[in-house]
């Protein structure tokens, strides 16, 4: 009776990880290839543009990536406007007067859409131009697994709930993730994408003027731009990686070893607690970071897309359709 009852829960188990799988096992590297081979060269071509005239939209485009995936999966939920009767993701605390690059997507959506109408989803696109950001700025490239489709609905409780704040501990980085199916390492791989961009003083404030493990040069130099009263100078901006702030690297590890990790959050990767050896791994070799990198953003690709008949090929990506 033990053993057949054993059997029967080996059984479910089996079922019911190939349930949990079966979605994200819809996606595939060549989904477009005949319905939209132009979708590549379409987008890569709108990435190139935007980052051409802004080298920093590159990991802002990056940055909607993965505050979408993070929030109900990757389902571009995070691309829909708020409406008298509908409520977004985008006026979330972690989102509010901080995600950029809706119009490149918009831009995007609609080179797209003239090239092969009603195919491509704007969670797809989404993560195409996340992998030609990190091309773009110098760093590894990756097959980009496609077949998403996108949400009908959005949560602004999810996205308020499920983004690390930049004043997150260690182990609130590590629970978070893990809620998402990615390991600690995969955090730290994805950290790494703080090696472009920039944060506004209201987010690294705190750290600048509080925390005790920062150099104390590099603080009294971002303390400059970044007065210590809330309501003064909130929305001036310092680069997450003062060395190469446009270029994908691992110098943001480097920083972090020199205790001039910009954001607290940051900094915890590298503070005495279990990440440490992955940080000292990464500085001394950038090729490992680049593998785990682009492991884990394929990863986080996966995360609960909509496939087959759920959701719909938005027309427009601010709105449904």
């Amino acid at each position: 009776m033990a053993s057949s009852s054993s059997s029967a829960i080996v059984i479910v188990a089996v079922l019911l990880a190939l349930f949990a799988g079966s979605s994200s096992a819809q996606l595939s590297t060549n989904y477009y290839y005949k319905t939209c081979p132009k979708v590549f060269s379409t987008v890569k071509s709108g990435v190139q543009s935007a980052i051409s005239q802004e080298r920093r939209m590159g990991a802002s485009l990056l940055r909607l990536h993965f505050h979408d995936c993070f929030v109900l999966g990757c389902d571009a939920s995070l691309l829909l406007d708020d409406t008298s009767n509908f409520i977004g993701e985008q006026t979330a605390n972690p989102n509010r007067n901080s995600i950029r690059g809706l119009d490149v997507i918009d831009n995007i959506k609609s080179q797209v859409e003239k090239v092969c109408p009603g195919v491509v989803s704007c969670a797809d696109i989404l993560a195409i131009v996340a992998r030609d950001s990190v091309v773009l700025l110098g760093g590894p490239g990756w097959n980009v697994k496609l077949g998403r489709r996108d949400s009908r609905t959005a949560s602004l409780s999810a996205a308020n709930n499920n983004i690390p704040p930049p004043t997150s501990s260690l182990s609130n980085l590590i629970s978070k993730y893990q809620a998402q199916g990615l390991s600690t390492q995969d955090m730290v791989a994805l950290s790494g994408a703080h090696t472009i961009g920039q944060a506004r003083c209201t987010s690294f404030r705190a750290r600048i003027y509080n925390d005790s493990n920062i150099d104390s040069s590099f603080a009294r130099t971002r303390q400059r731009n970044c007065p210590q009263t809330n309501g003064s100078g909130d929305n001036n901006l310092a680069p997450l990686d003062l060395q190469t702030p446009t270029t994908f690297d691992n110098k943001y590890f480097q920083n972090l070893i020199s205790q001039k990790g910009l954001l607290h959050s940051d900094q915890e990767l590298f503070n005495g607690g279990s990440t440490d050896s992955i940080v000292k791994s990464y500085v001394k070799n950038p090729k490992s970071f680049s593998s785990d990198f682009v492991a884990a953003m394929i990863k986080m690709g996966d995360i609960s897309p909509l496939t087959g008949s759920q959701g719909e090929i938005r027309k427009v990506c601010g709105k449904v359709n």
